[in-house]
Parts: structure tokens; sequence; C-alpha cells
């Protein structure tokens, strides 16, 4: 954890309401500035990042381009698929488009929040936008982090286990890792 190899990392945002990042802006032990000034190097996330426009964008296709195979990409919010997805832009070009670029290329992709695991709220009927979780939009293989918003820690300690393992921890057939979504609540009820 204290190597100086941070993994780059790419933080998109389609279709949300940022409150998965509002969430893990409030992260503690350890903090969020502890995160991502000494454990990673997130070299886009549009809420937090110093670059706009198309130095923004450009950080974002370099850290593709020069890392393919290495980054980790963290996608916050459903990718709208209607029409080609026009119903989703940023700087010209569709979510949906950025998303096939970019992702394919990622070493891992963790779809964090309910709209980037399944939809969430954007793909609710009748869904005019064909708003669709990142695995069903791209078809790439997800770590689900699930929640509106999700816990932060569970991101936290994905980002942990690849850190100390070289790989995410294990995960249920849906994606989700079995440390946080192994049990349901209701497995544990005493009450018939």
């Amino acid at each position: 954890l204290t190597s100086d190899n941070r993994p780059p990392v790419l933080w998109l945002h389609f279709a949300e309401c940022t409150g998965c990042s509002e969430a893990f802006l409030r992260s503690t032990d350890p903090g969020v500035a502890d995160i991502l000034f000494d454990v990673l190097n997130v070299t886009y996330h549009e809420t937090i990042q110093a670059a706009c426009g198309g130095k923004a964008e450009q950080n974002r296709d370099q850290t593709v381009e020069n890392h393919a195979g290495e980054f980790i990409c963290v996608v916050e919010g459903s990718i709208p698929t209607a029409d080609n997805g026009v119903y989703g832009m940023i700087g010209g070009r569709t979510m949906l488009e950025i998303a096939q670029s970019v992702l394919p290329q990622a070493k891992y992709t963790i779809a964090l929040g309910s709209c980037a695991a399944y939809g969430g709220l954007p793909a609710a009927a009748p869904n005019p936008t064909g708003a669709k979780g990142v695995k069903d939009a791209i078809g790439v293989d997800t770590i689900n982090i699930t929640g509106c918003p999700p816990h932060p820690m569970n991101l936290v300690a994905c980002i942990t286990s690849y850190l100390l393992n070289n790989q995410m921890p294990p995960r249920r057939t849906d994606g989700r890792p079995y440390f946080c979504h192994g049990n349901t609540i209701h497995s544990s009820c005493t009450v018939p």
C-alpha cells in the first residue's frame, strides 16, 4: 500500500447523480485525500479534477493509450444506449461511445452504484434513453459495488485487495464481491 507504483484510475461519469462520488469523498480511515494522493493515480474524474474541457479529455485518452490493460476504470452511472446513445453526451461524444472506447482497455472495471451495475433509476420504466448497467451496455466483466449510494469502504476494500494481491476480491456470478455481498440480512433472520 505504500509503494510508489500507484495504479492509474479513470473515473467515468455517465447517467447518474454523482452520489457515489459524494459518498466516496466522505471516506475516512483512510481518508479520501490519502487514497487519491498516496494510493491511486486518478487521471480523470469529472467531479474533482482540475483540468476541464479538451485537457481533461486528453488526460482520459492518454491514460487509455499509455496504460491499456493496466488501468482501473470506475464507472458511476448507467449508459444510455437508445438511438446509438444520443441521450447522454460528453464533449460531443456519446457516453456509449466513450464507454465502448475506454472500458475494453481497462484491466478492471468497477461499476460503482446500482446505476452502473444494473441501470438503476435511469433505467426505470419506460426507460426512453435505453439506460443499461455497464456490463449489459458494453459486455465487459464488471466488479459490481451496488447501493444508492454504495458504501465507500467497499470500493476502498476492492482497491486494497488489488494493491495487496494484484487481483480484485472473489465475486459472485452477478459480479458483486463476496466480502460485502456474500450473505443477505434475511439469511440470518431467526423469524420463520
